[in-house]
């Protein structure tokens, strides 16, 4: 039988476990969905001087694809197709706004606050796709949509604010 809240244990027993659970920040115990997203900073920092944009956002692809089947296998293993220590698809979601963003501070933290933001409160369309899209592409898919929401509100205040 699988906790409720699975722990390190579990987050080790496959490759699937580890990714999706954030390589470990979902089994916090105070809002994962948000320590997954910061864990999305310690990566872009490695990722950015390396790469340009047109790599990023292929390393951000191949991460949606990765954690498509990580978040299906351990949803599987968990009981529950997304399960709130799932945190991958925060992650990856974010990593995809930063690659969009300007490098700048300001922008990447009001980034965090609309994305965490449009992932919680989960506006029409998301709520109802998240429900008919299953297994590890919808709980990819609905933290792409939060994050495509929140860089349409980055673009409207850079254009009528900025």
């Amino acid at each position: 039988m699988i906790p409720t809240r699975p722990g390190f244990a579990f987050t080790y027993t496959h490759p699937a476990h580890f990714i999706a659970l954030g390589f470990g920040a979902g089994v916090s115990r105070f809002a994962p969905g948000t320590v997954g997203t910061l864990l999305a900073f310690p990566l872009w920092w490695l990722i950015r001087p390396a790469y340009g944009p047109a790599e990023t956002l292929a390393i951000v692809v191949l991460l949606f694809a990765v954690g498509v089947w990580a978040c299906e296998l351990t949803g599987r293993h968990l009981g529950v197709a997304d399960h709130g220590s799932m945190c991958w698809d925060e992650v990856v979601a974010f990593l995809g706004m930063l690659a969009l963003l300007p490098d700048e501070p300001w922008w990447q933290i009001t980034a965090f606050l609309l994305f965490r933001f449009f992932d919680v409160v989960k506006p029409p369309p998301i709520r109802n796709i998240e429900r008919r899209l299953k297994g590890g592409f919808g709980v990819m898919f609905d933290d792409v949509l939060a994050a495509g929401y929140a860089l349409v509100v980055l673009a409207l205040a850079k254009r009528f604010l900025l």
